[in-house]
């Protein structure tokens, strides 16, 4: 049982610092950043969400990964009375030798996660939160959400001074969607790579797009890479191809010409494709497990595992694949699609699938509905209206294939996707805007026409 009475005593208390220290740090900034409104509106939903996390682990699932990651730094940290020299060997290095291990006892706690190398990174991470919140399993989870959700504020800061007419939409997409507030808050690696994630996006375009070179944001790019490839790998396969594109077509949009334009464009696509590749092949090493030369068939592996028994049929098939580039690609787009529209409502098997299908529901009639209304081509053709729209799809669509192809559980499903779904619902958001500014184009040149028409009547009635 890793929440106690104290937890119940002491949660009030830092519910209180949240709500006060957020409160000042709005009023300090809404002069110069009206935008700030939403600061502690979608903090303390943040933080409630990570209560809510600690609540439905201890007591409808009975324990799981929260505890454990929880567990485990309570583990290392009792070290620190211990053998201190280990401690430290523990948390700076992550040594995971036999000899360290054998320190572990009755009196410090056994590490749930010791041969879990991305799984112990976390519990070496959140060390200084667990002296922060005296121990306290619940506080720890509040703190570490009100550090994450610096990356996911950034982003909504970046989406709406891009597109100032959308920032309640922005506001939904990336602050208020239950699922990613619920999965993207408490003790979890999904809490620390979202907020990766939104680092990493916003630092790189200070940096490459908006030029503005500053020791700061290239550390926020290298620390929030180096925290998704410890961590999630595959989101690093992710966002890297997107975000070489994406500079690629910033460069691009600044030519005038048309033709040039199209003649580049599928060359500067390609670039930044292989610039990616060579990148991740280069890098076989640090990615160990998730390297370009094993991924294929850990992907297999994963996939073939959850569709088990064991699993309680909560489980979806795309259908079989080998660990072939052909092959993967052909499941290319039932992979994407259940990640961004799955569970639907009749996959649903619990009150927490529940929510994820209302969503999802919602996003699947949006993009149907563009579909249709764009003509297909043209949503696609819209897409590259904006670098930054683009960046957010292409993000959007590696990351869904990625864990579309290696996961056939909804149990994981639902909580794996997160970090795309903001960019994604975003990424609609922005196009149902450039198709009204279209539709109300269309409706001003007809009622124009037709105020024309009527005054050249009026005239040669005259």
């Amino acid at each position: 049982m890793v929440l106690t009475i104290f937890d119940l005593l002491i949660v009030p208390f830092y519910f209180a610092l949240i709500y006060f220290i957020s409160g000042y740090i709005q009023q300090k900034n809404i002069p110069k950043a009206p935008l700030y409104k939403w600061y502690r509106k979608g903090l303390l939903v943040k933080v409630l969400g990570a209560i809510s996390v600690c609540l439905i682990y201890q007591f409808y699932y009975a324990g799981g990964d929260t505890s454990n990651y929880y567990e485990t730094t309570k583990a290392i940290v009792g070290l620190l009375l211990k053998d201190s020299n280990v401690f430290w060997k523990i948390v700076l290095f992550g040594e995971t030798t036999r000899e360290n291990y054998n320190f572990f006892d009755a009196s410090t706690g056994l590490p749930v996660y010791w041969r879990d190398g991305a799984s112990l990174f976390v519990s070496r991470l959140v060390v200084p939160l667990y002296f922060l919140s005296f121990k306290s399993f619940m506080v720890m989870s509040m703190l570490l959400s009100w550090v994450c959700y610096s990356g996911v504020w950034r982003l909504f800061v970046l989406f709406t001074n891009q597109f100032r007419e959308l920032e309640k939409q922005f506001a939904i997409a990336f602050l208020f969607i239950p699922s990613v507030v619920f999965w993207g808050s408490g003790l979890l690696k999904d809490s620390i790579t979202l907020a990766a994630v939104g680092w990493y996006t916003c630092h790189f375009y200070y940096f490459f797009i908006e030029r503005k070179y500053s020791l700061k944001s290239a550390a926020c790019i290298f620390i929030s890479s180096f925290l998704l490839i410890s961590i999630k790998p595959y989101i690093f396969f992710a966002v890297l191809p997107g975000s070489l594109i994406w500079l690629s077509n910033d460069r691009l949009s600044k030519v005038k010409s048309r033709m040039l334009k199209t003649l580049v464009a599928p060359l500067f696509i390609s670039i930044g494709v292989i610039i990616s590749f060579f990148l991740l092949s280069q890098m076989g090493d640090v990615l160990g497990l998730y390297a370009i030369d094993k991924i294929m068939d850990r992907a297999v592996v994963v996939n073939l595992d959850q569709q088990q028994g064991y699993y309680g049929g909560n489980s979806f098939d795309i259908g079989h694949f080998e660990a072939t580039p052909l092959s993967m690609l052909g499941k290319a787009h039932l992979a994407i699609a259940a990640t961004l529209f799955r569970p639907y409502l009749w996959d649903v098997r619990n009150s927490v699938m529940l929510m994820s299908a209302l969503e999802n529901t919602y996003i699947l009639f949006l993009t149907a509905f563009l579909l249709i209304r764009l003509k297909f081509l043209g949503f696609f053709l819209l897409i590259g209206k904006n670098p930054l729209l683009l960046f957010s799809i292409l993000f959007s669509l590696f990351f869904a294939f990625s864990v579309g192809i290696a996961t056939s559980n909804f149990g994981s499903l639902v909580r794996l996707k997160i970090p795309c779904i903001p960019f994604f619902v975003a990424s609609l958001f922005v196009l149902k805007y450039f198709y009204d500014q279209k539709v109300n184009s269309v409706r001003k040149k007809k009622v124009t026409s037709r105020h024309s028409d009527s005054l050249r009547l009026i005239q040669n009635n005259r």
